[in-house]
């Protein structure tokens, strides 16, 4: 895919350049439903409680986390969503963003390499 995909926090300040999708399963603490600095919310595309839960953001589990959440990503649903995301970030530049406070060991990670693979 030749659009860029960035990621950050749904908490941070957007920087201008494109729209904001936010991609957690539950909505974040403190953020209205209609905060102007999230233009799509799609939660099919987060990764399932179970494995939320299991992962717990320990950074030794995180290889394993990645794989499971590929293996949802790959499945019914899952696919749909990372489609439906994929659409979004086709038509333009996009930022991903979630209220977890490491990014770089989240789902994010998992979705933008996922996304700047697609064909």
């Amino acid at each position: 895919m030749t659009t860029s995909v960035r990621i950050g926090r749904v908490y941070d300040e957007p920087d201008g350049r494109g729209r904001r999708v936010l991609v957690d399963r539950l909505w974040p603490r403190g953020v209205r439903r209609d905060d102007p600095r999230i233009d799509r919310w799609i939660p099919e595309v987060a990764p399932s409680t179970q494995l939320r839960r299991w992962y717990d953001h320990r950074p030794e589990r995180y290889d394993e986390f990645a794989h499971r959440y590929e293996l949802e990503l790959a499945d019914g649903s899952g696919a749909a969503a990372l489609a439906e995301v994929a659409a979004f970030v086709a038509a333009g530049p996009t930022t991903l963003v979630t209220a977890t406070r490491e990014v770089q060991l989240s789902h994010l990670t998992v979705l933008a390499r996922l996304l700047a693979e697609a064909p």
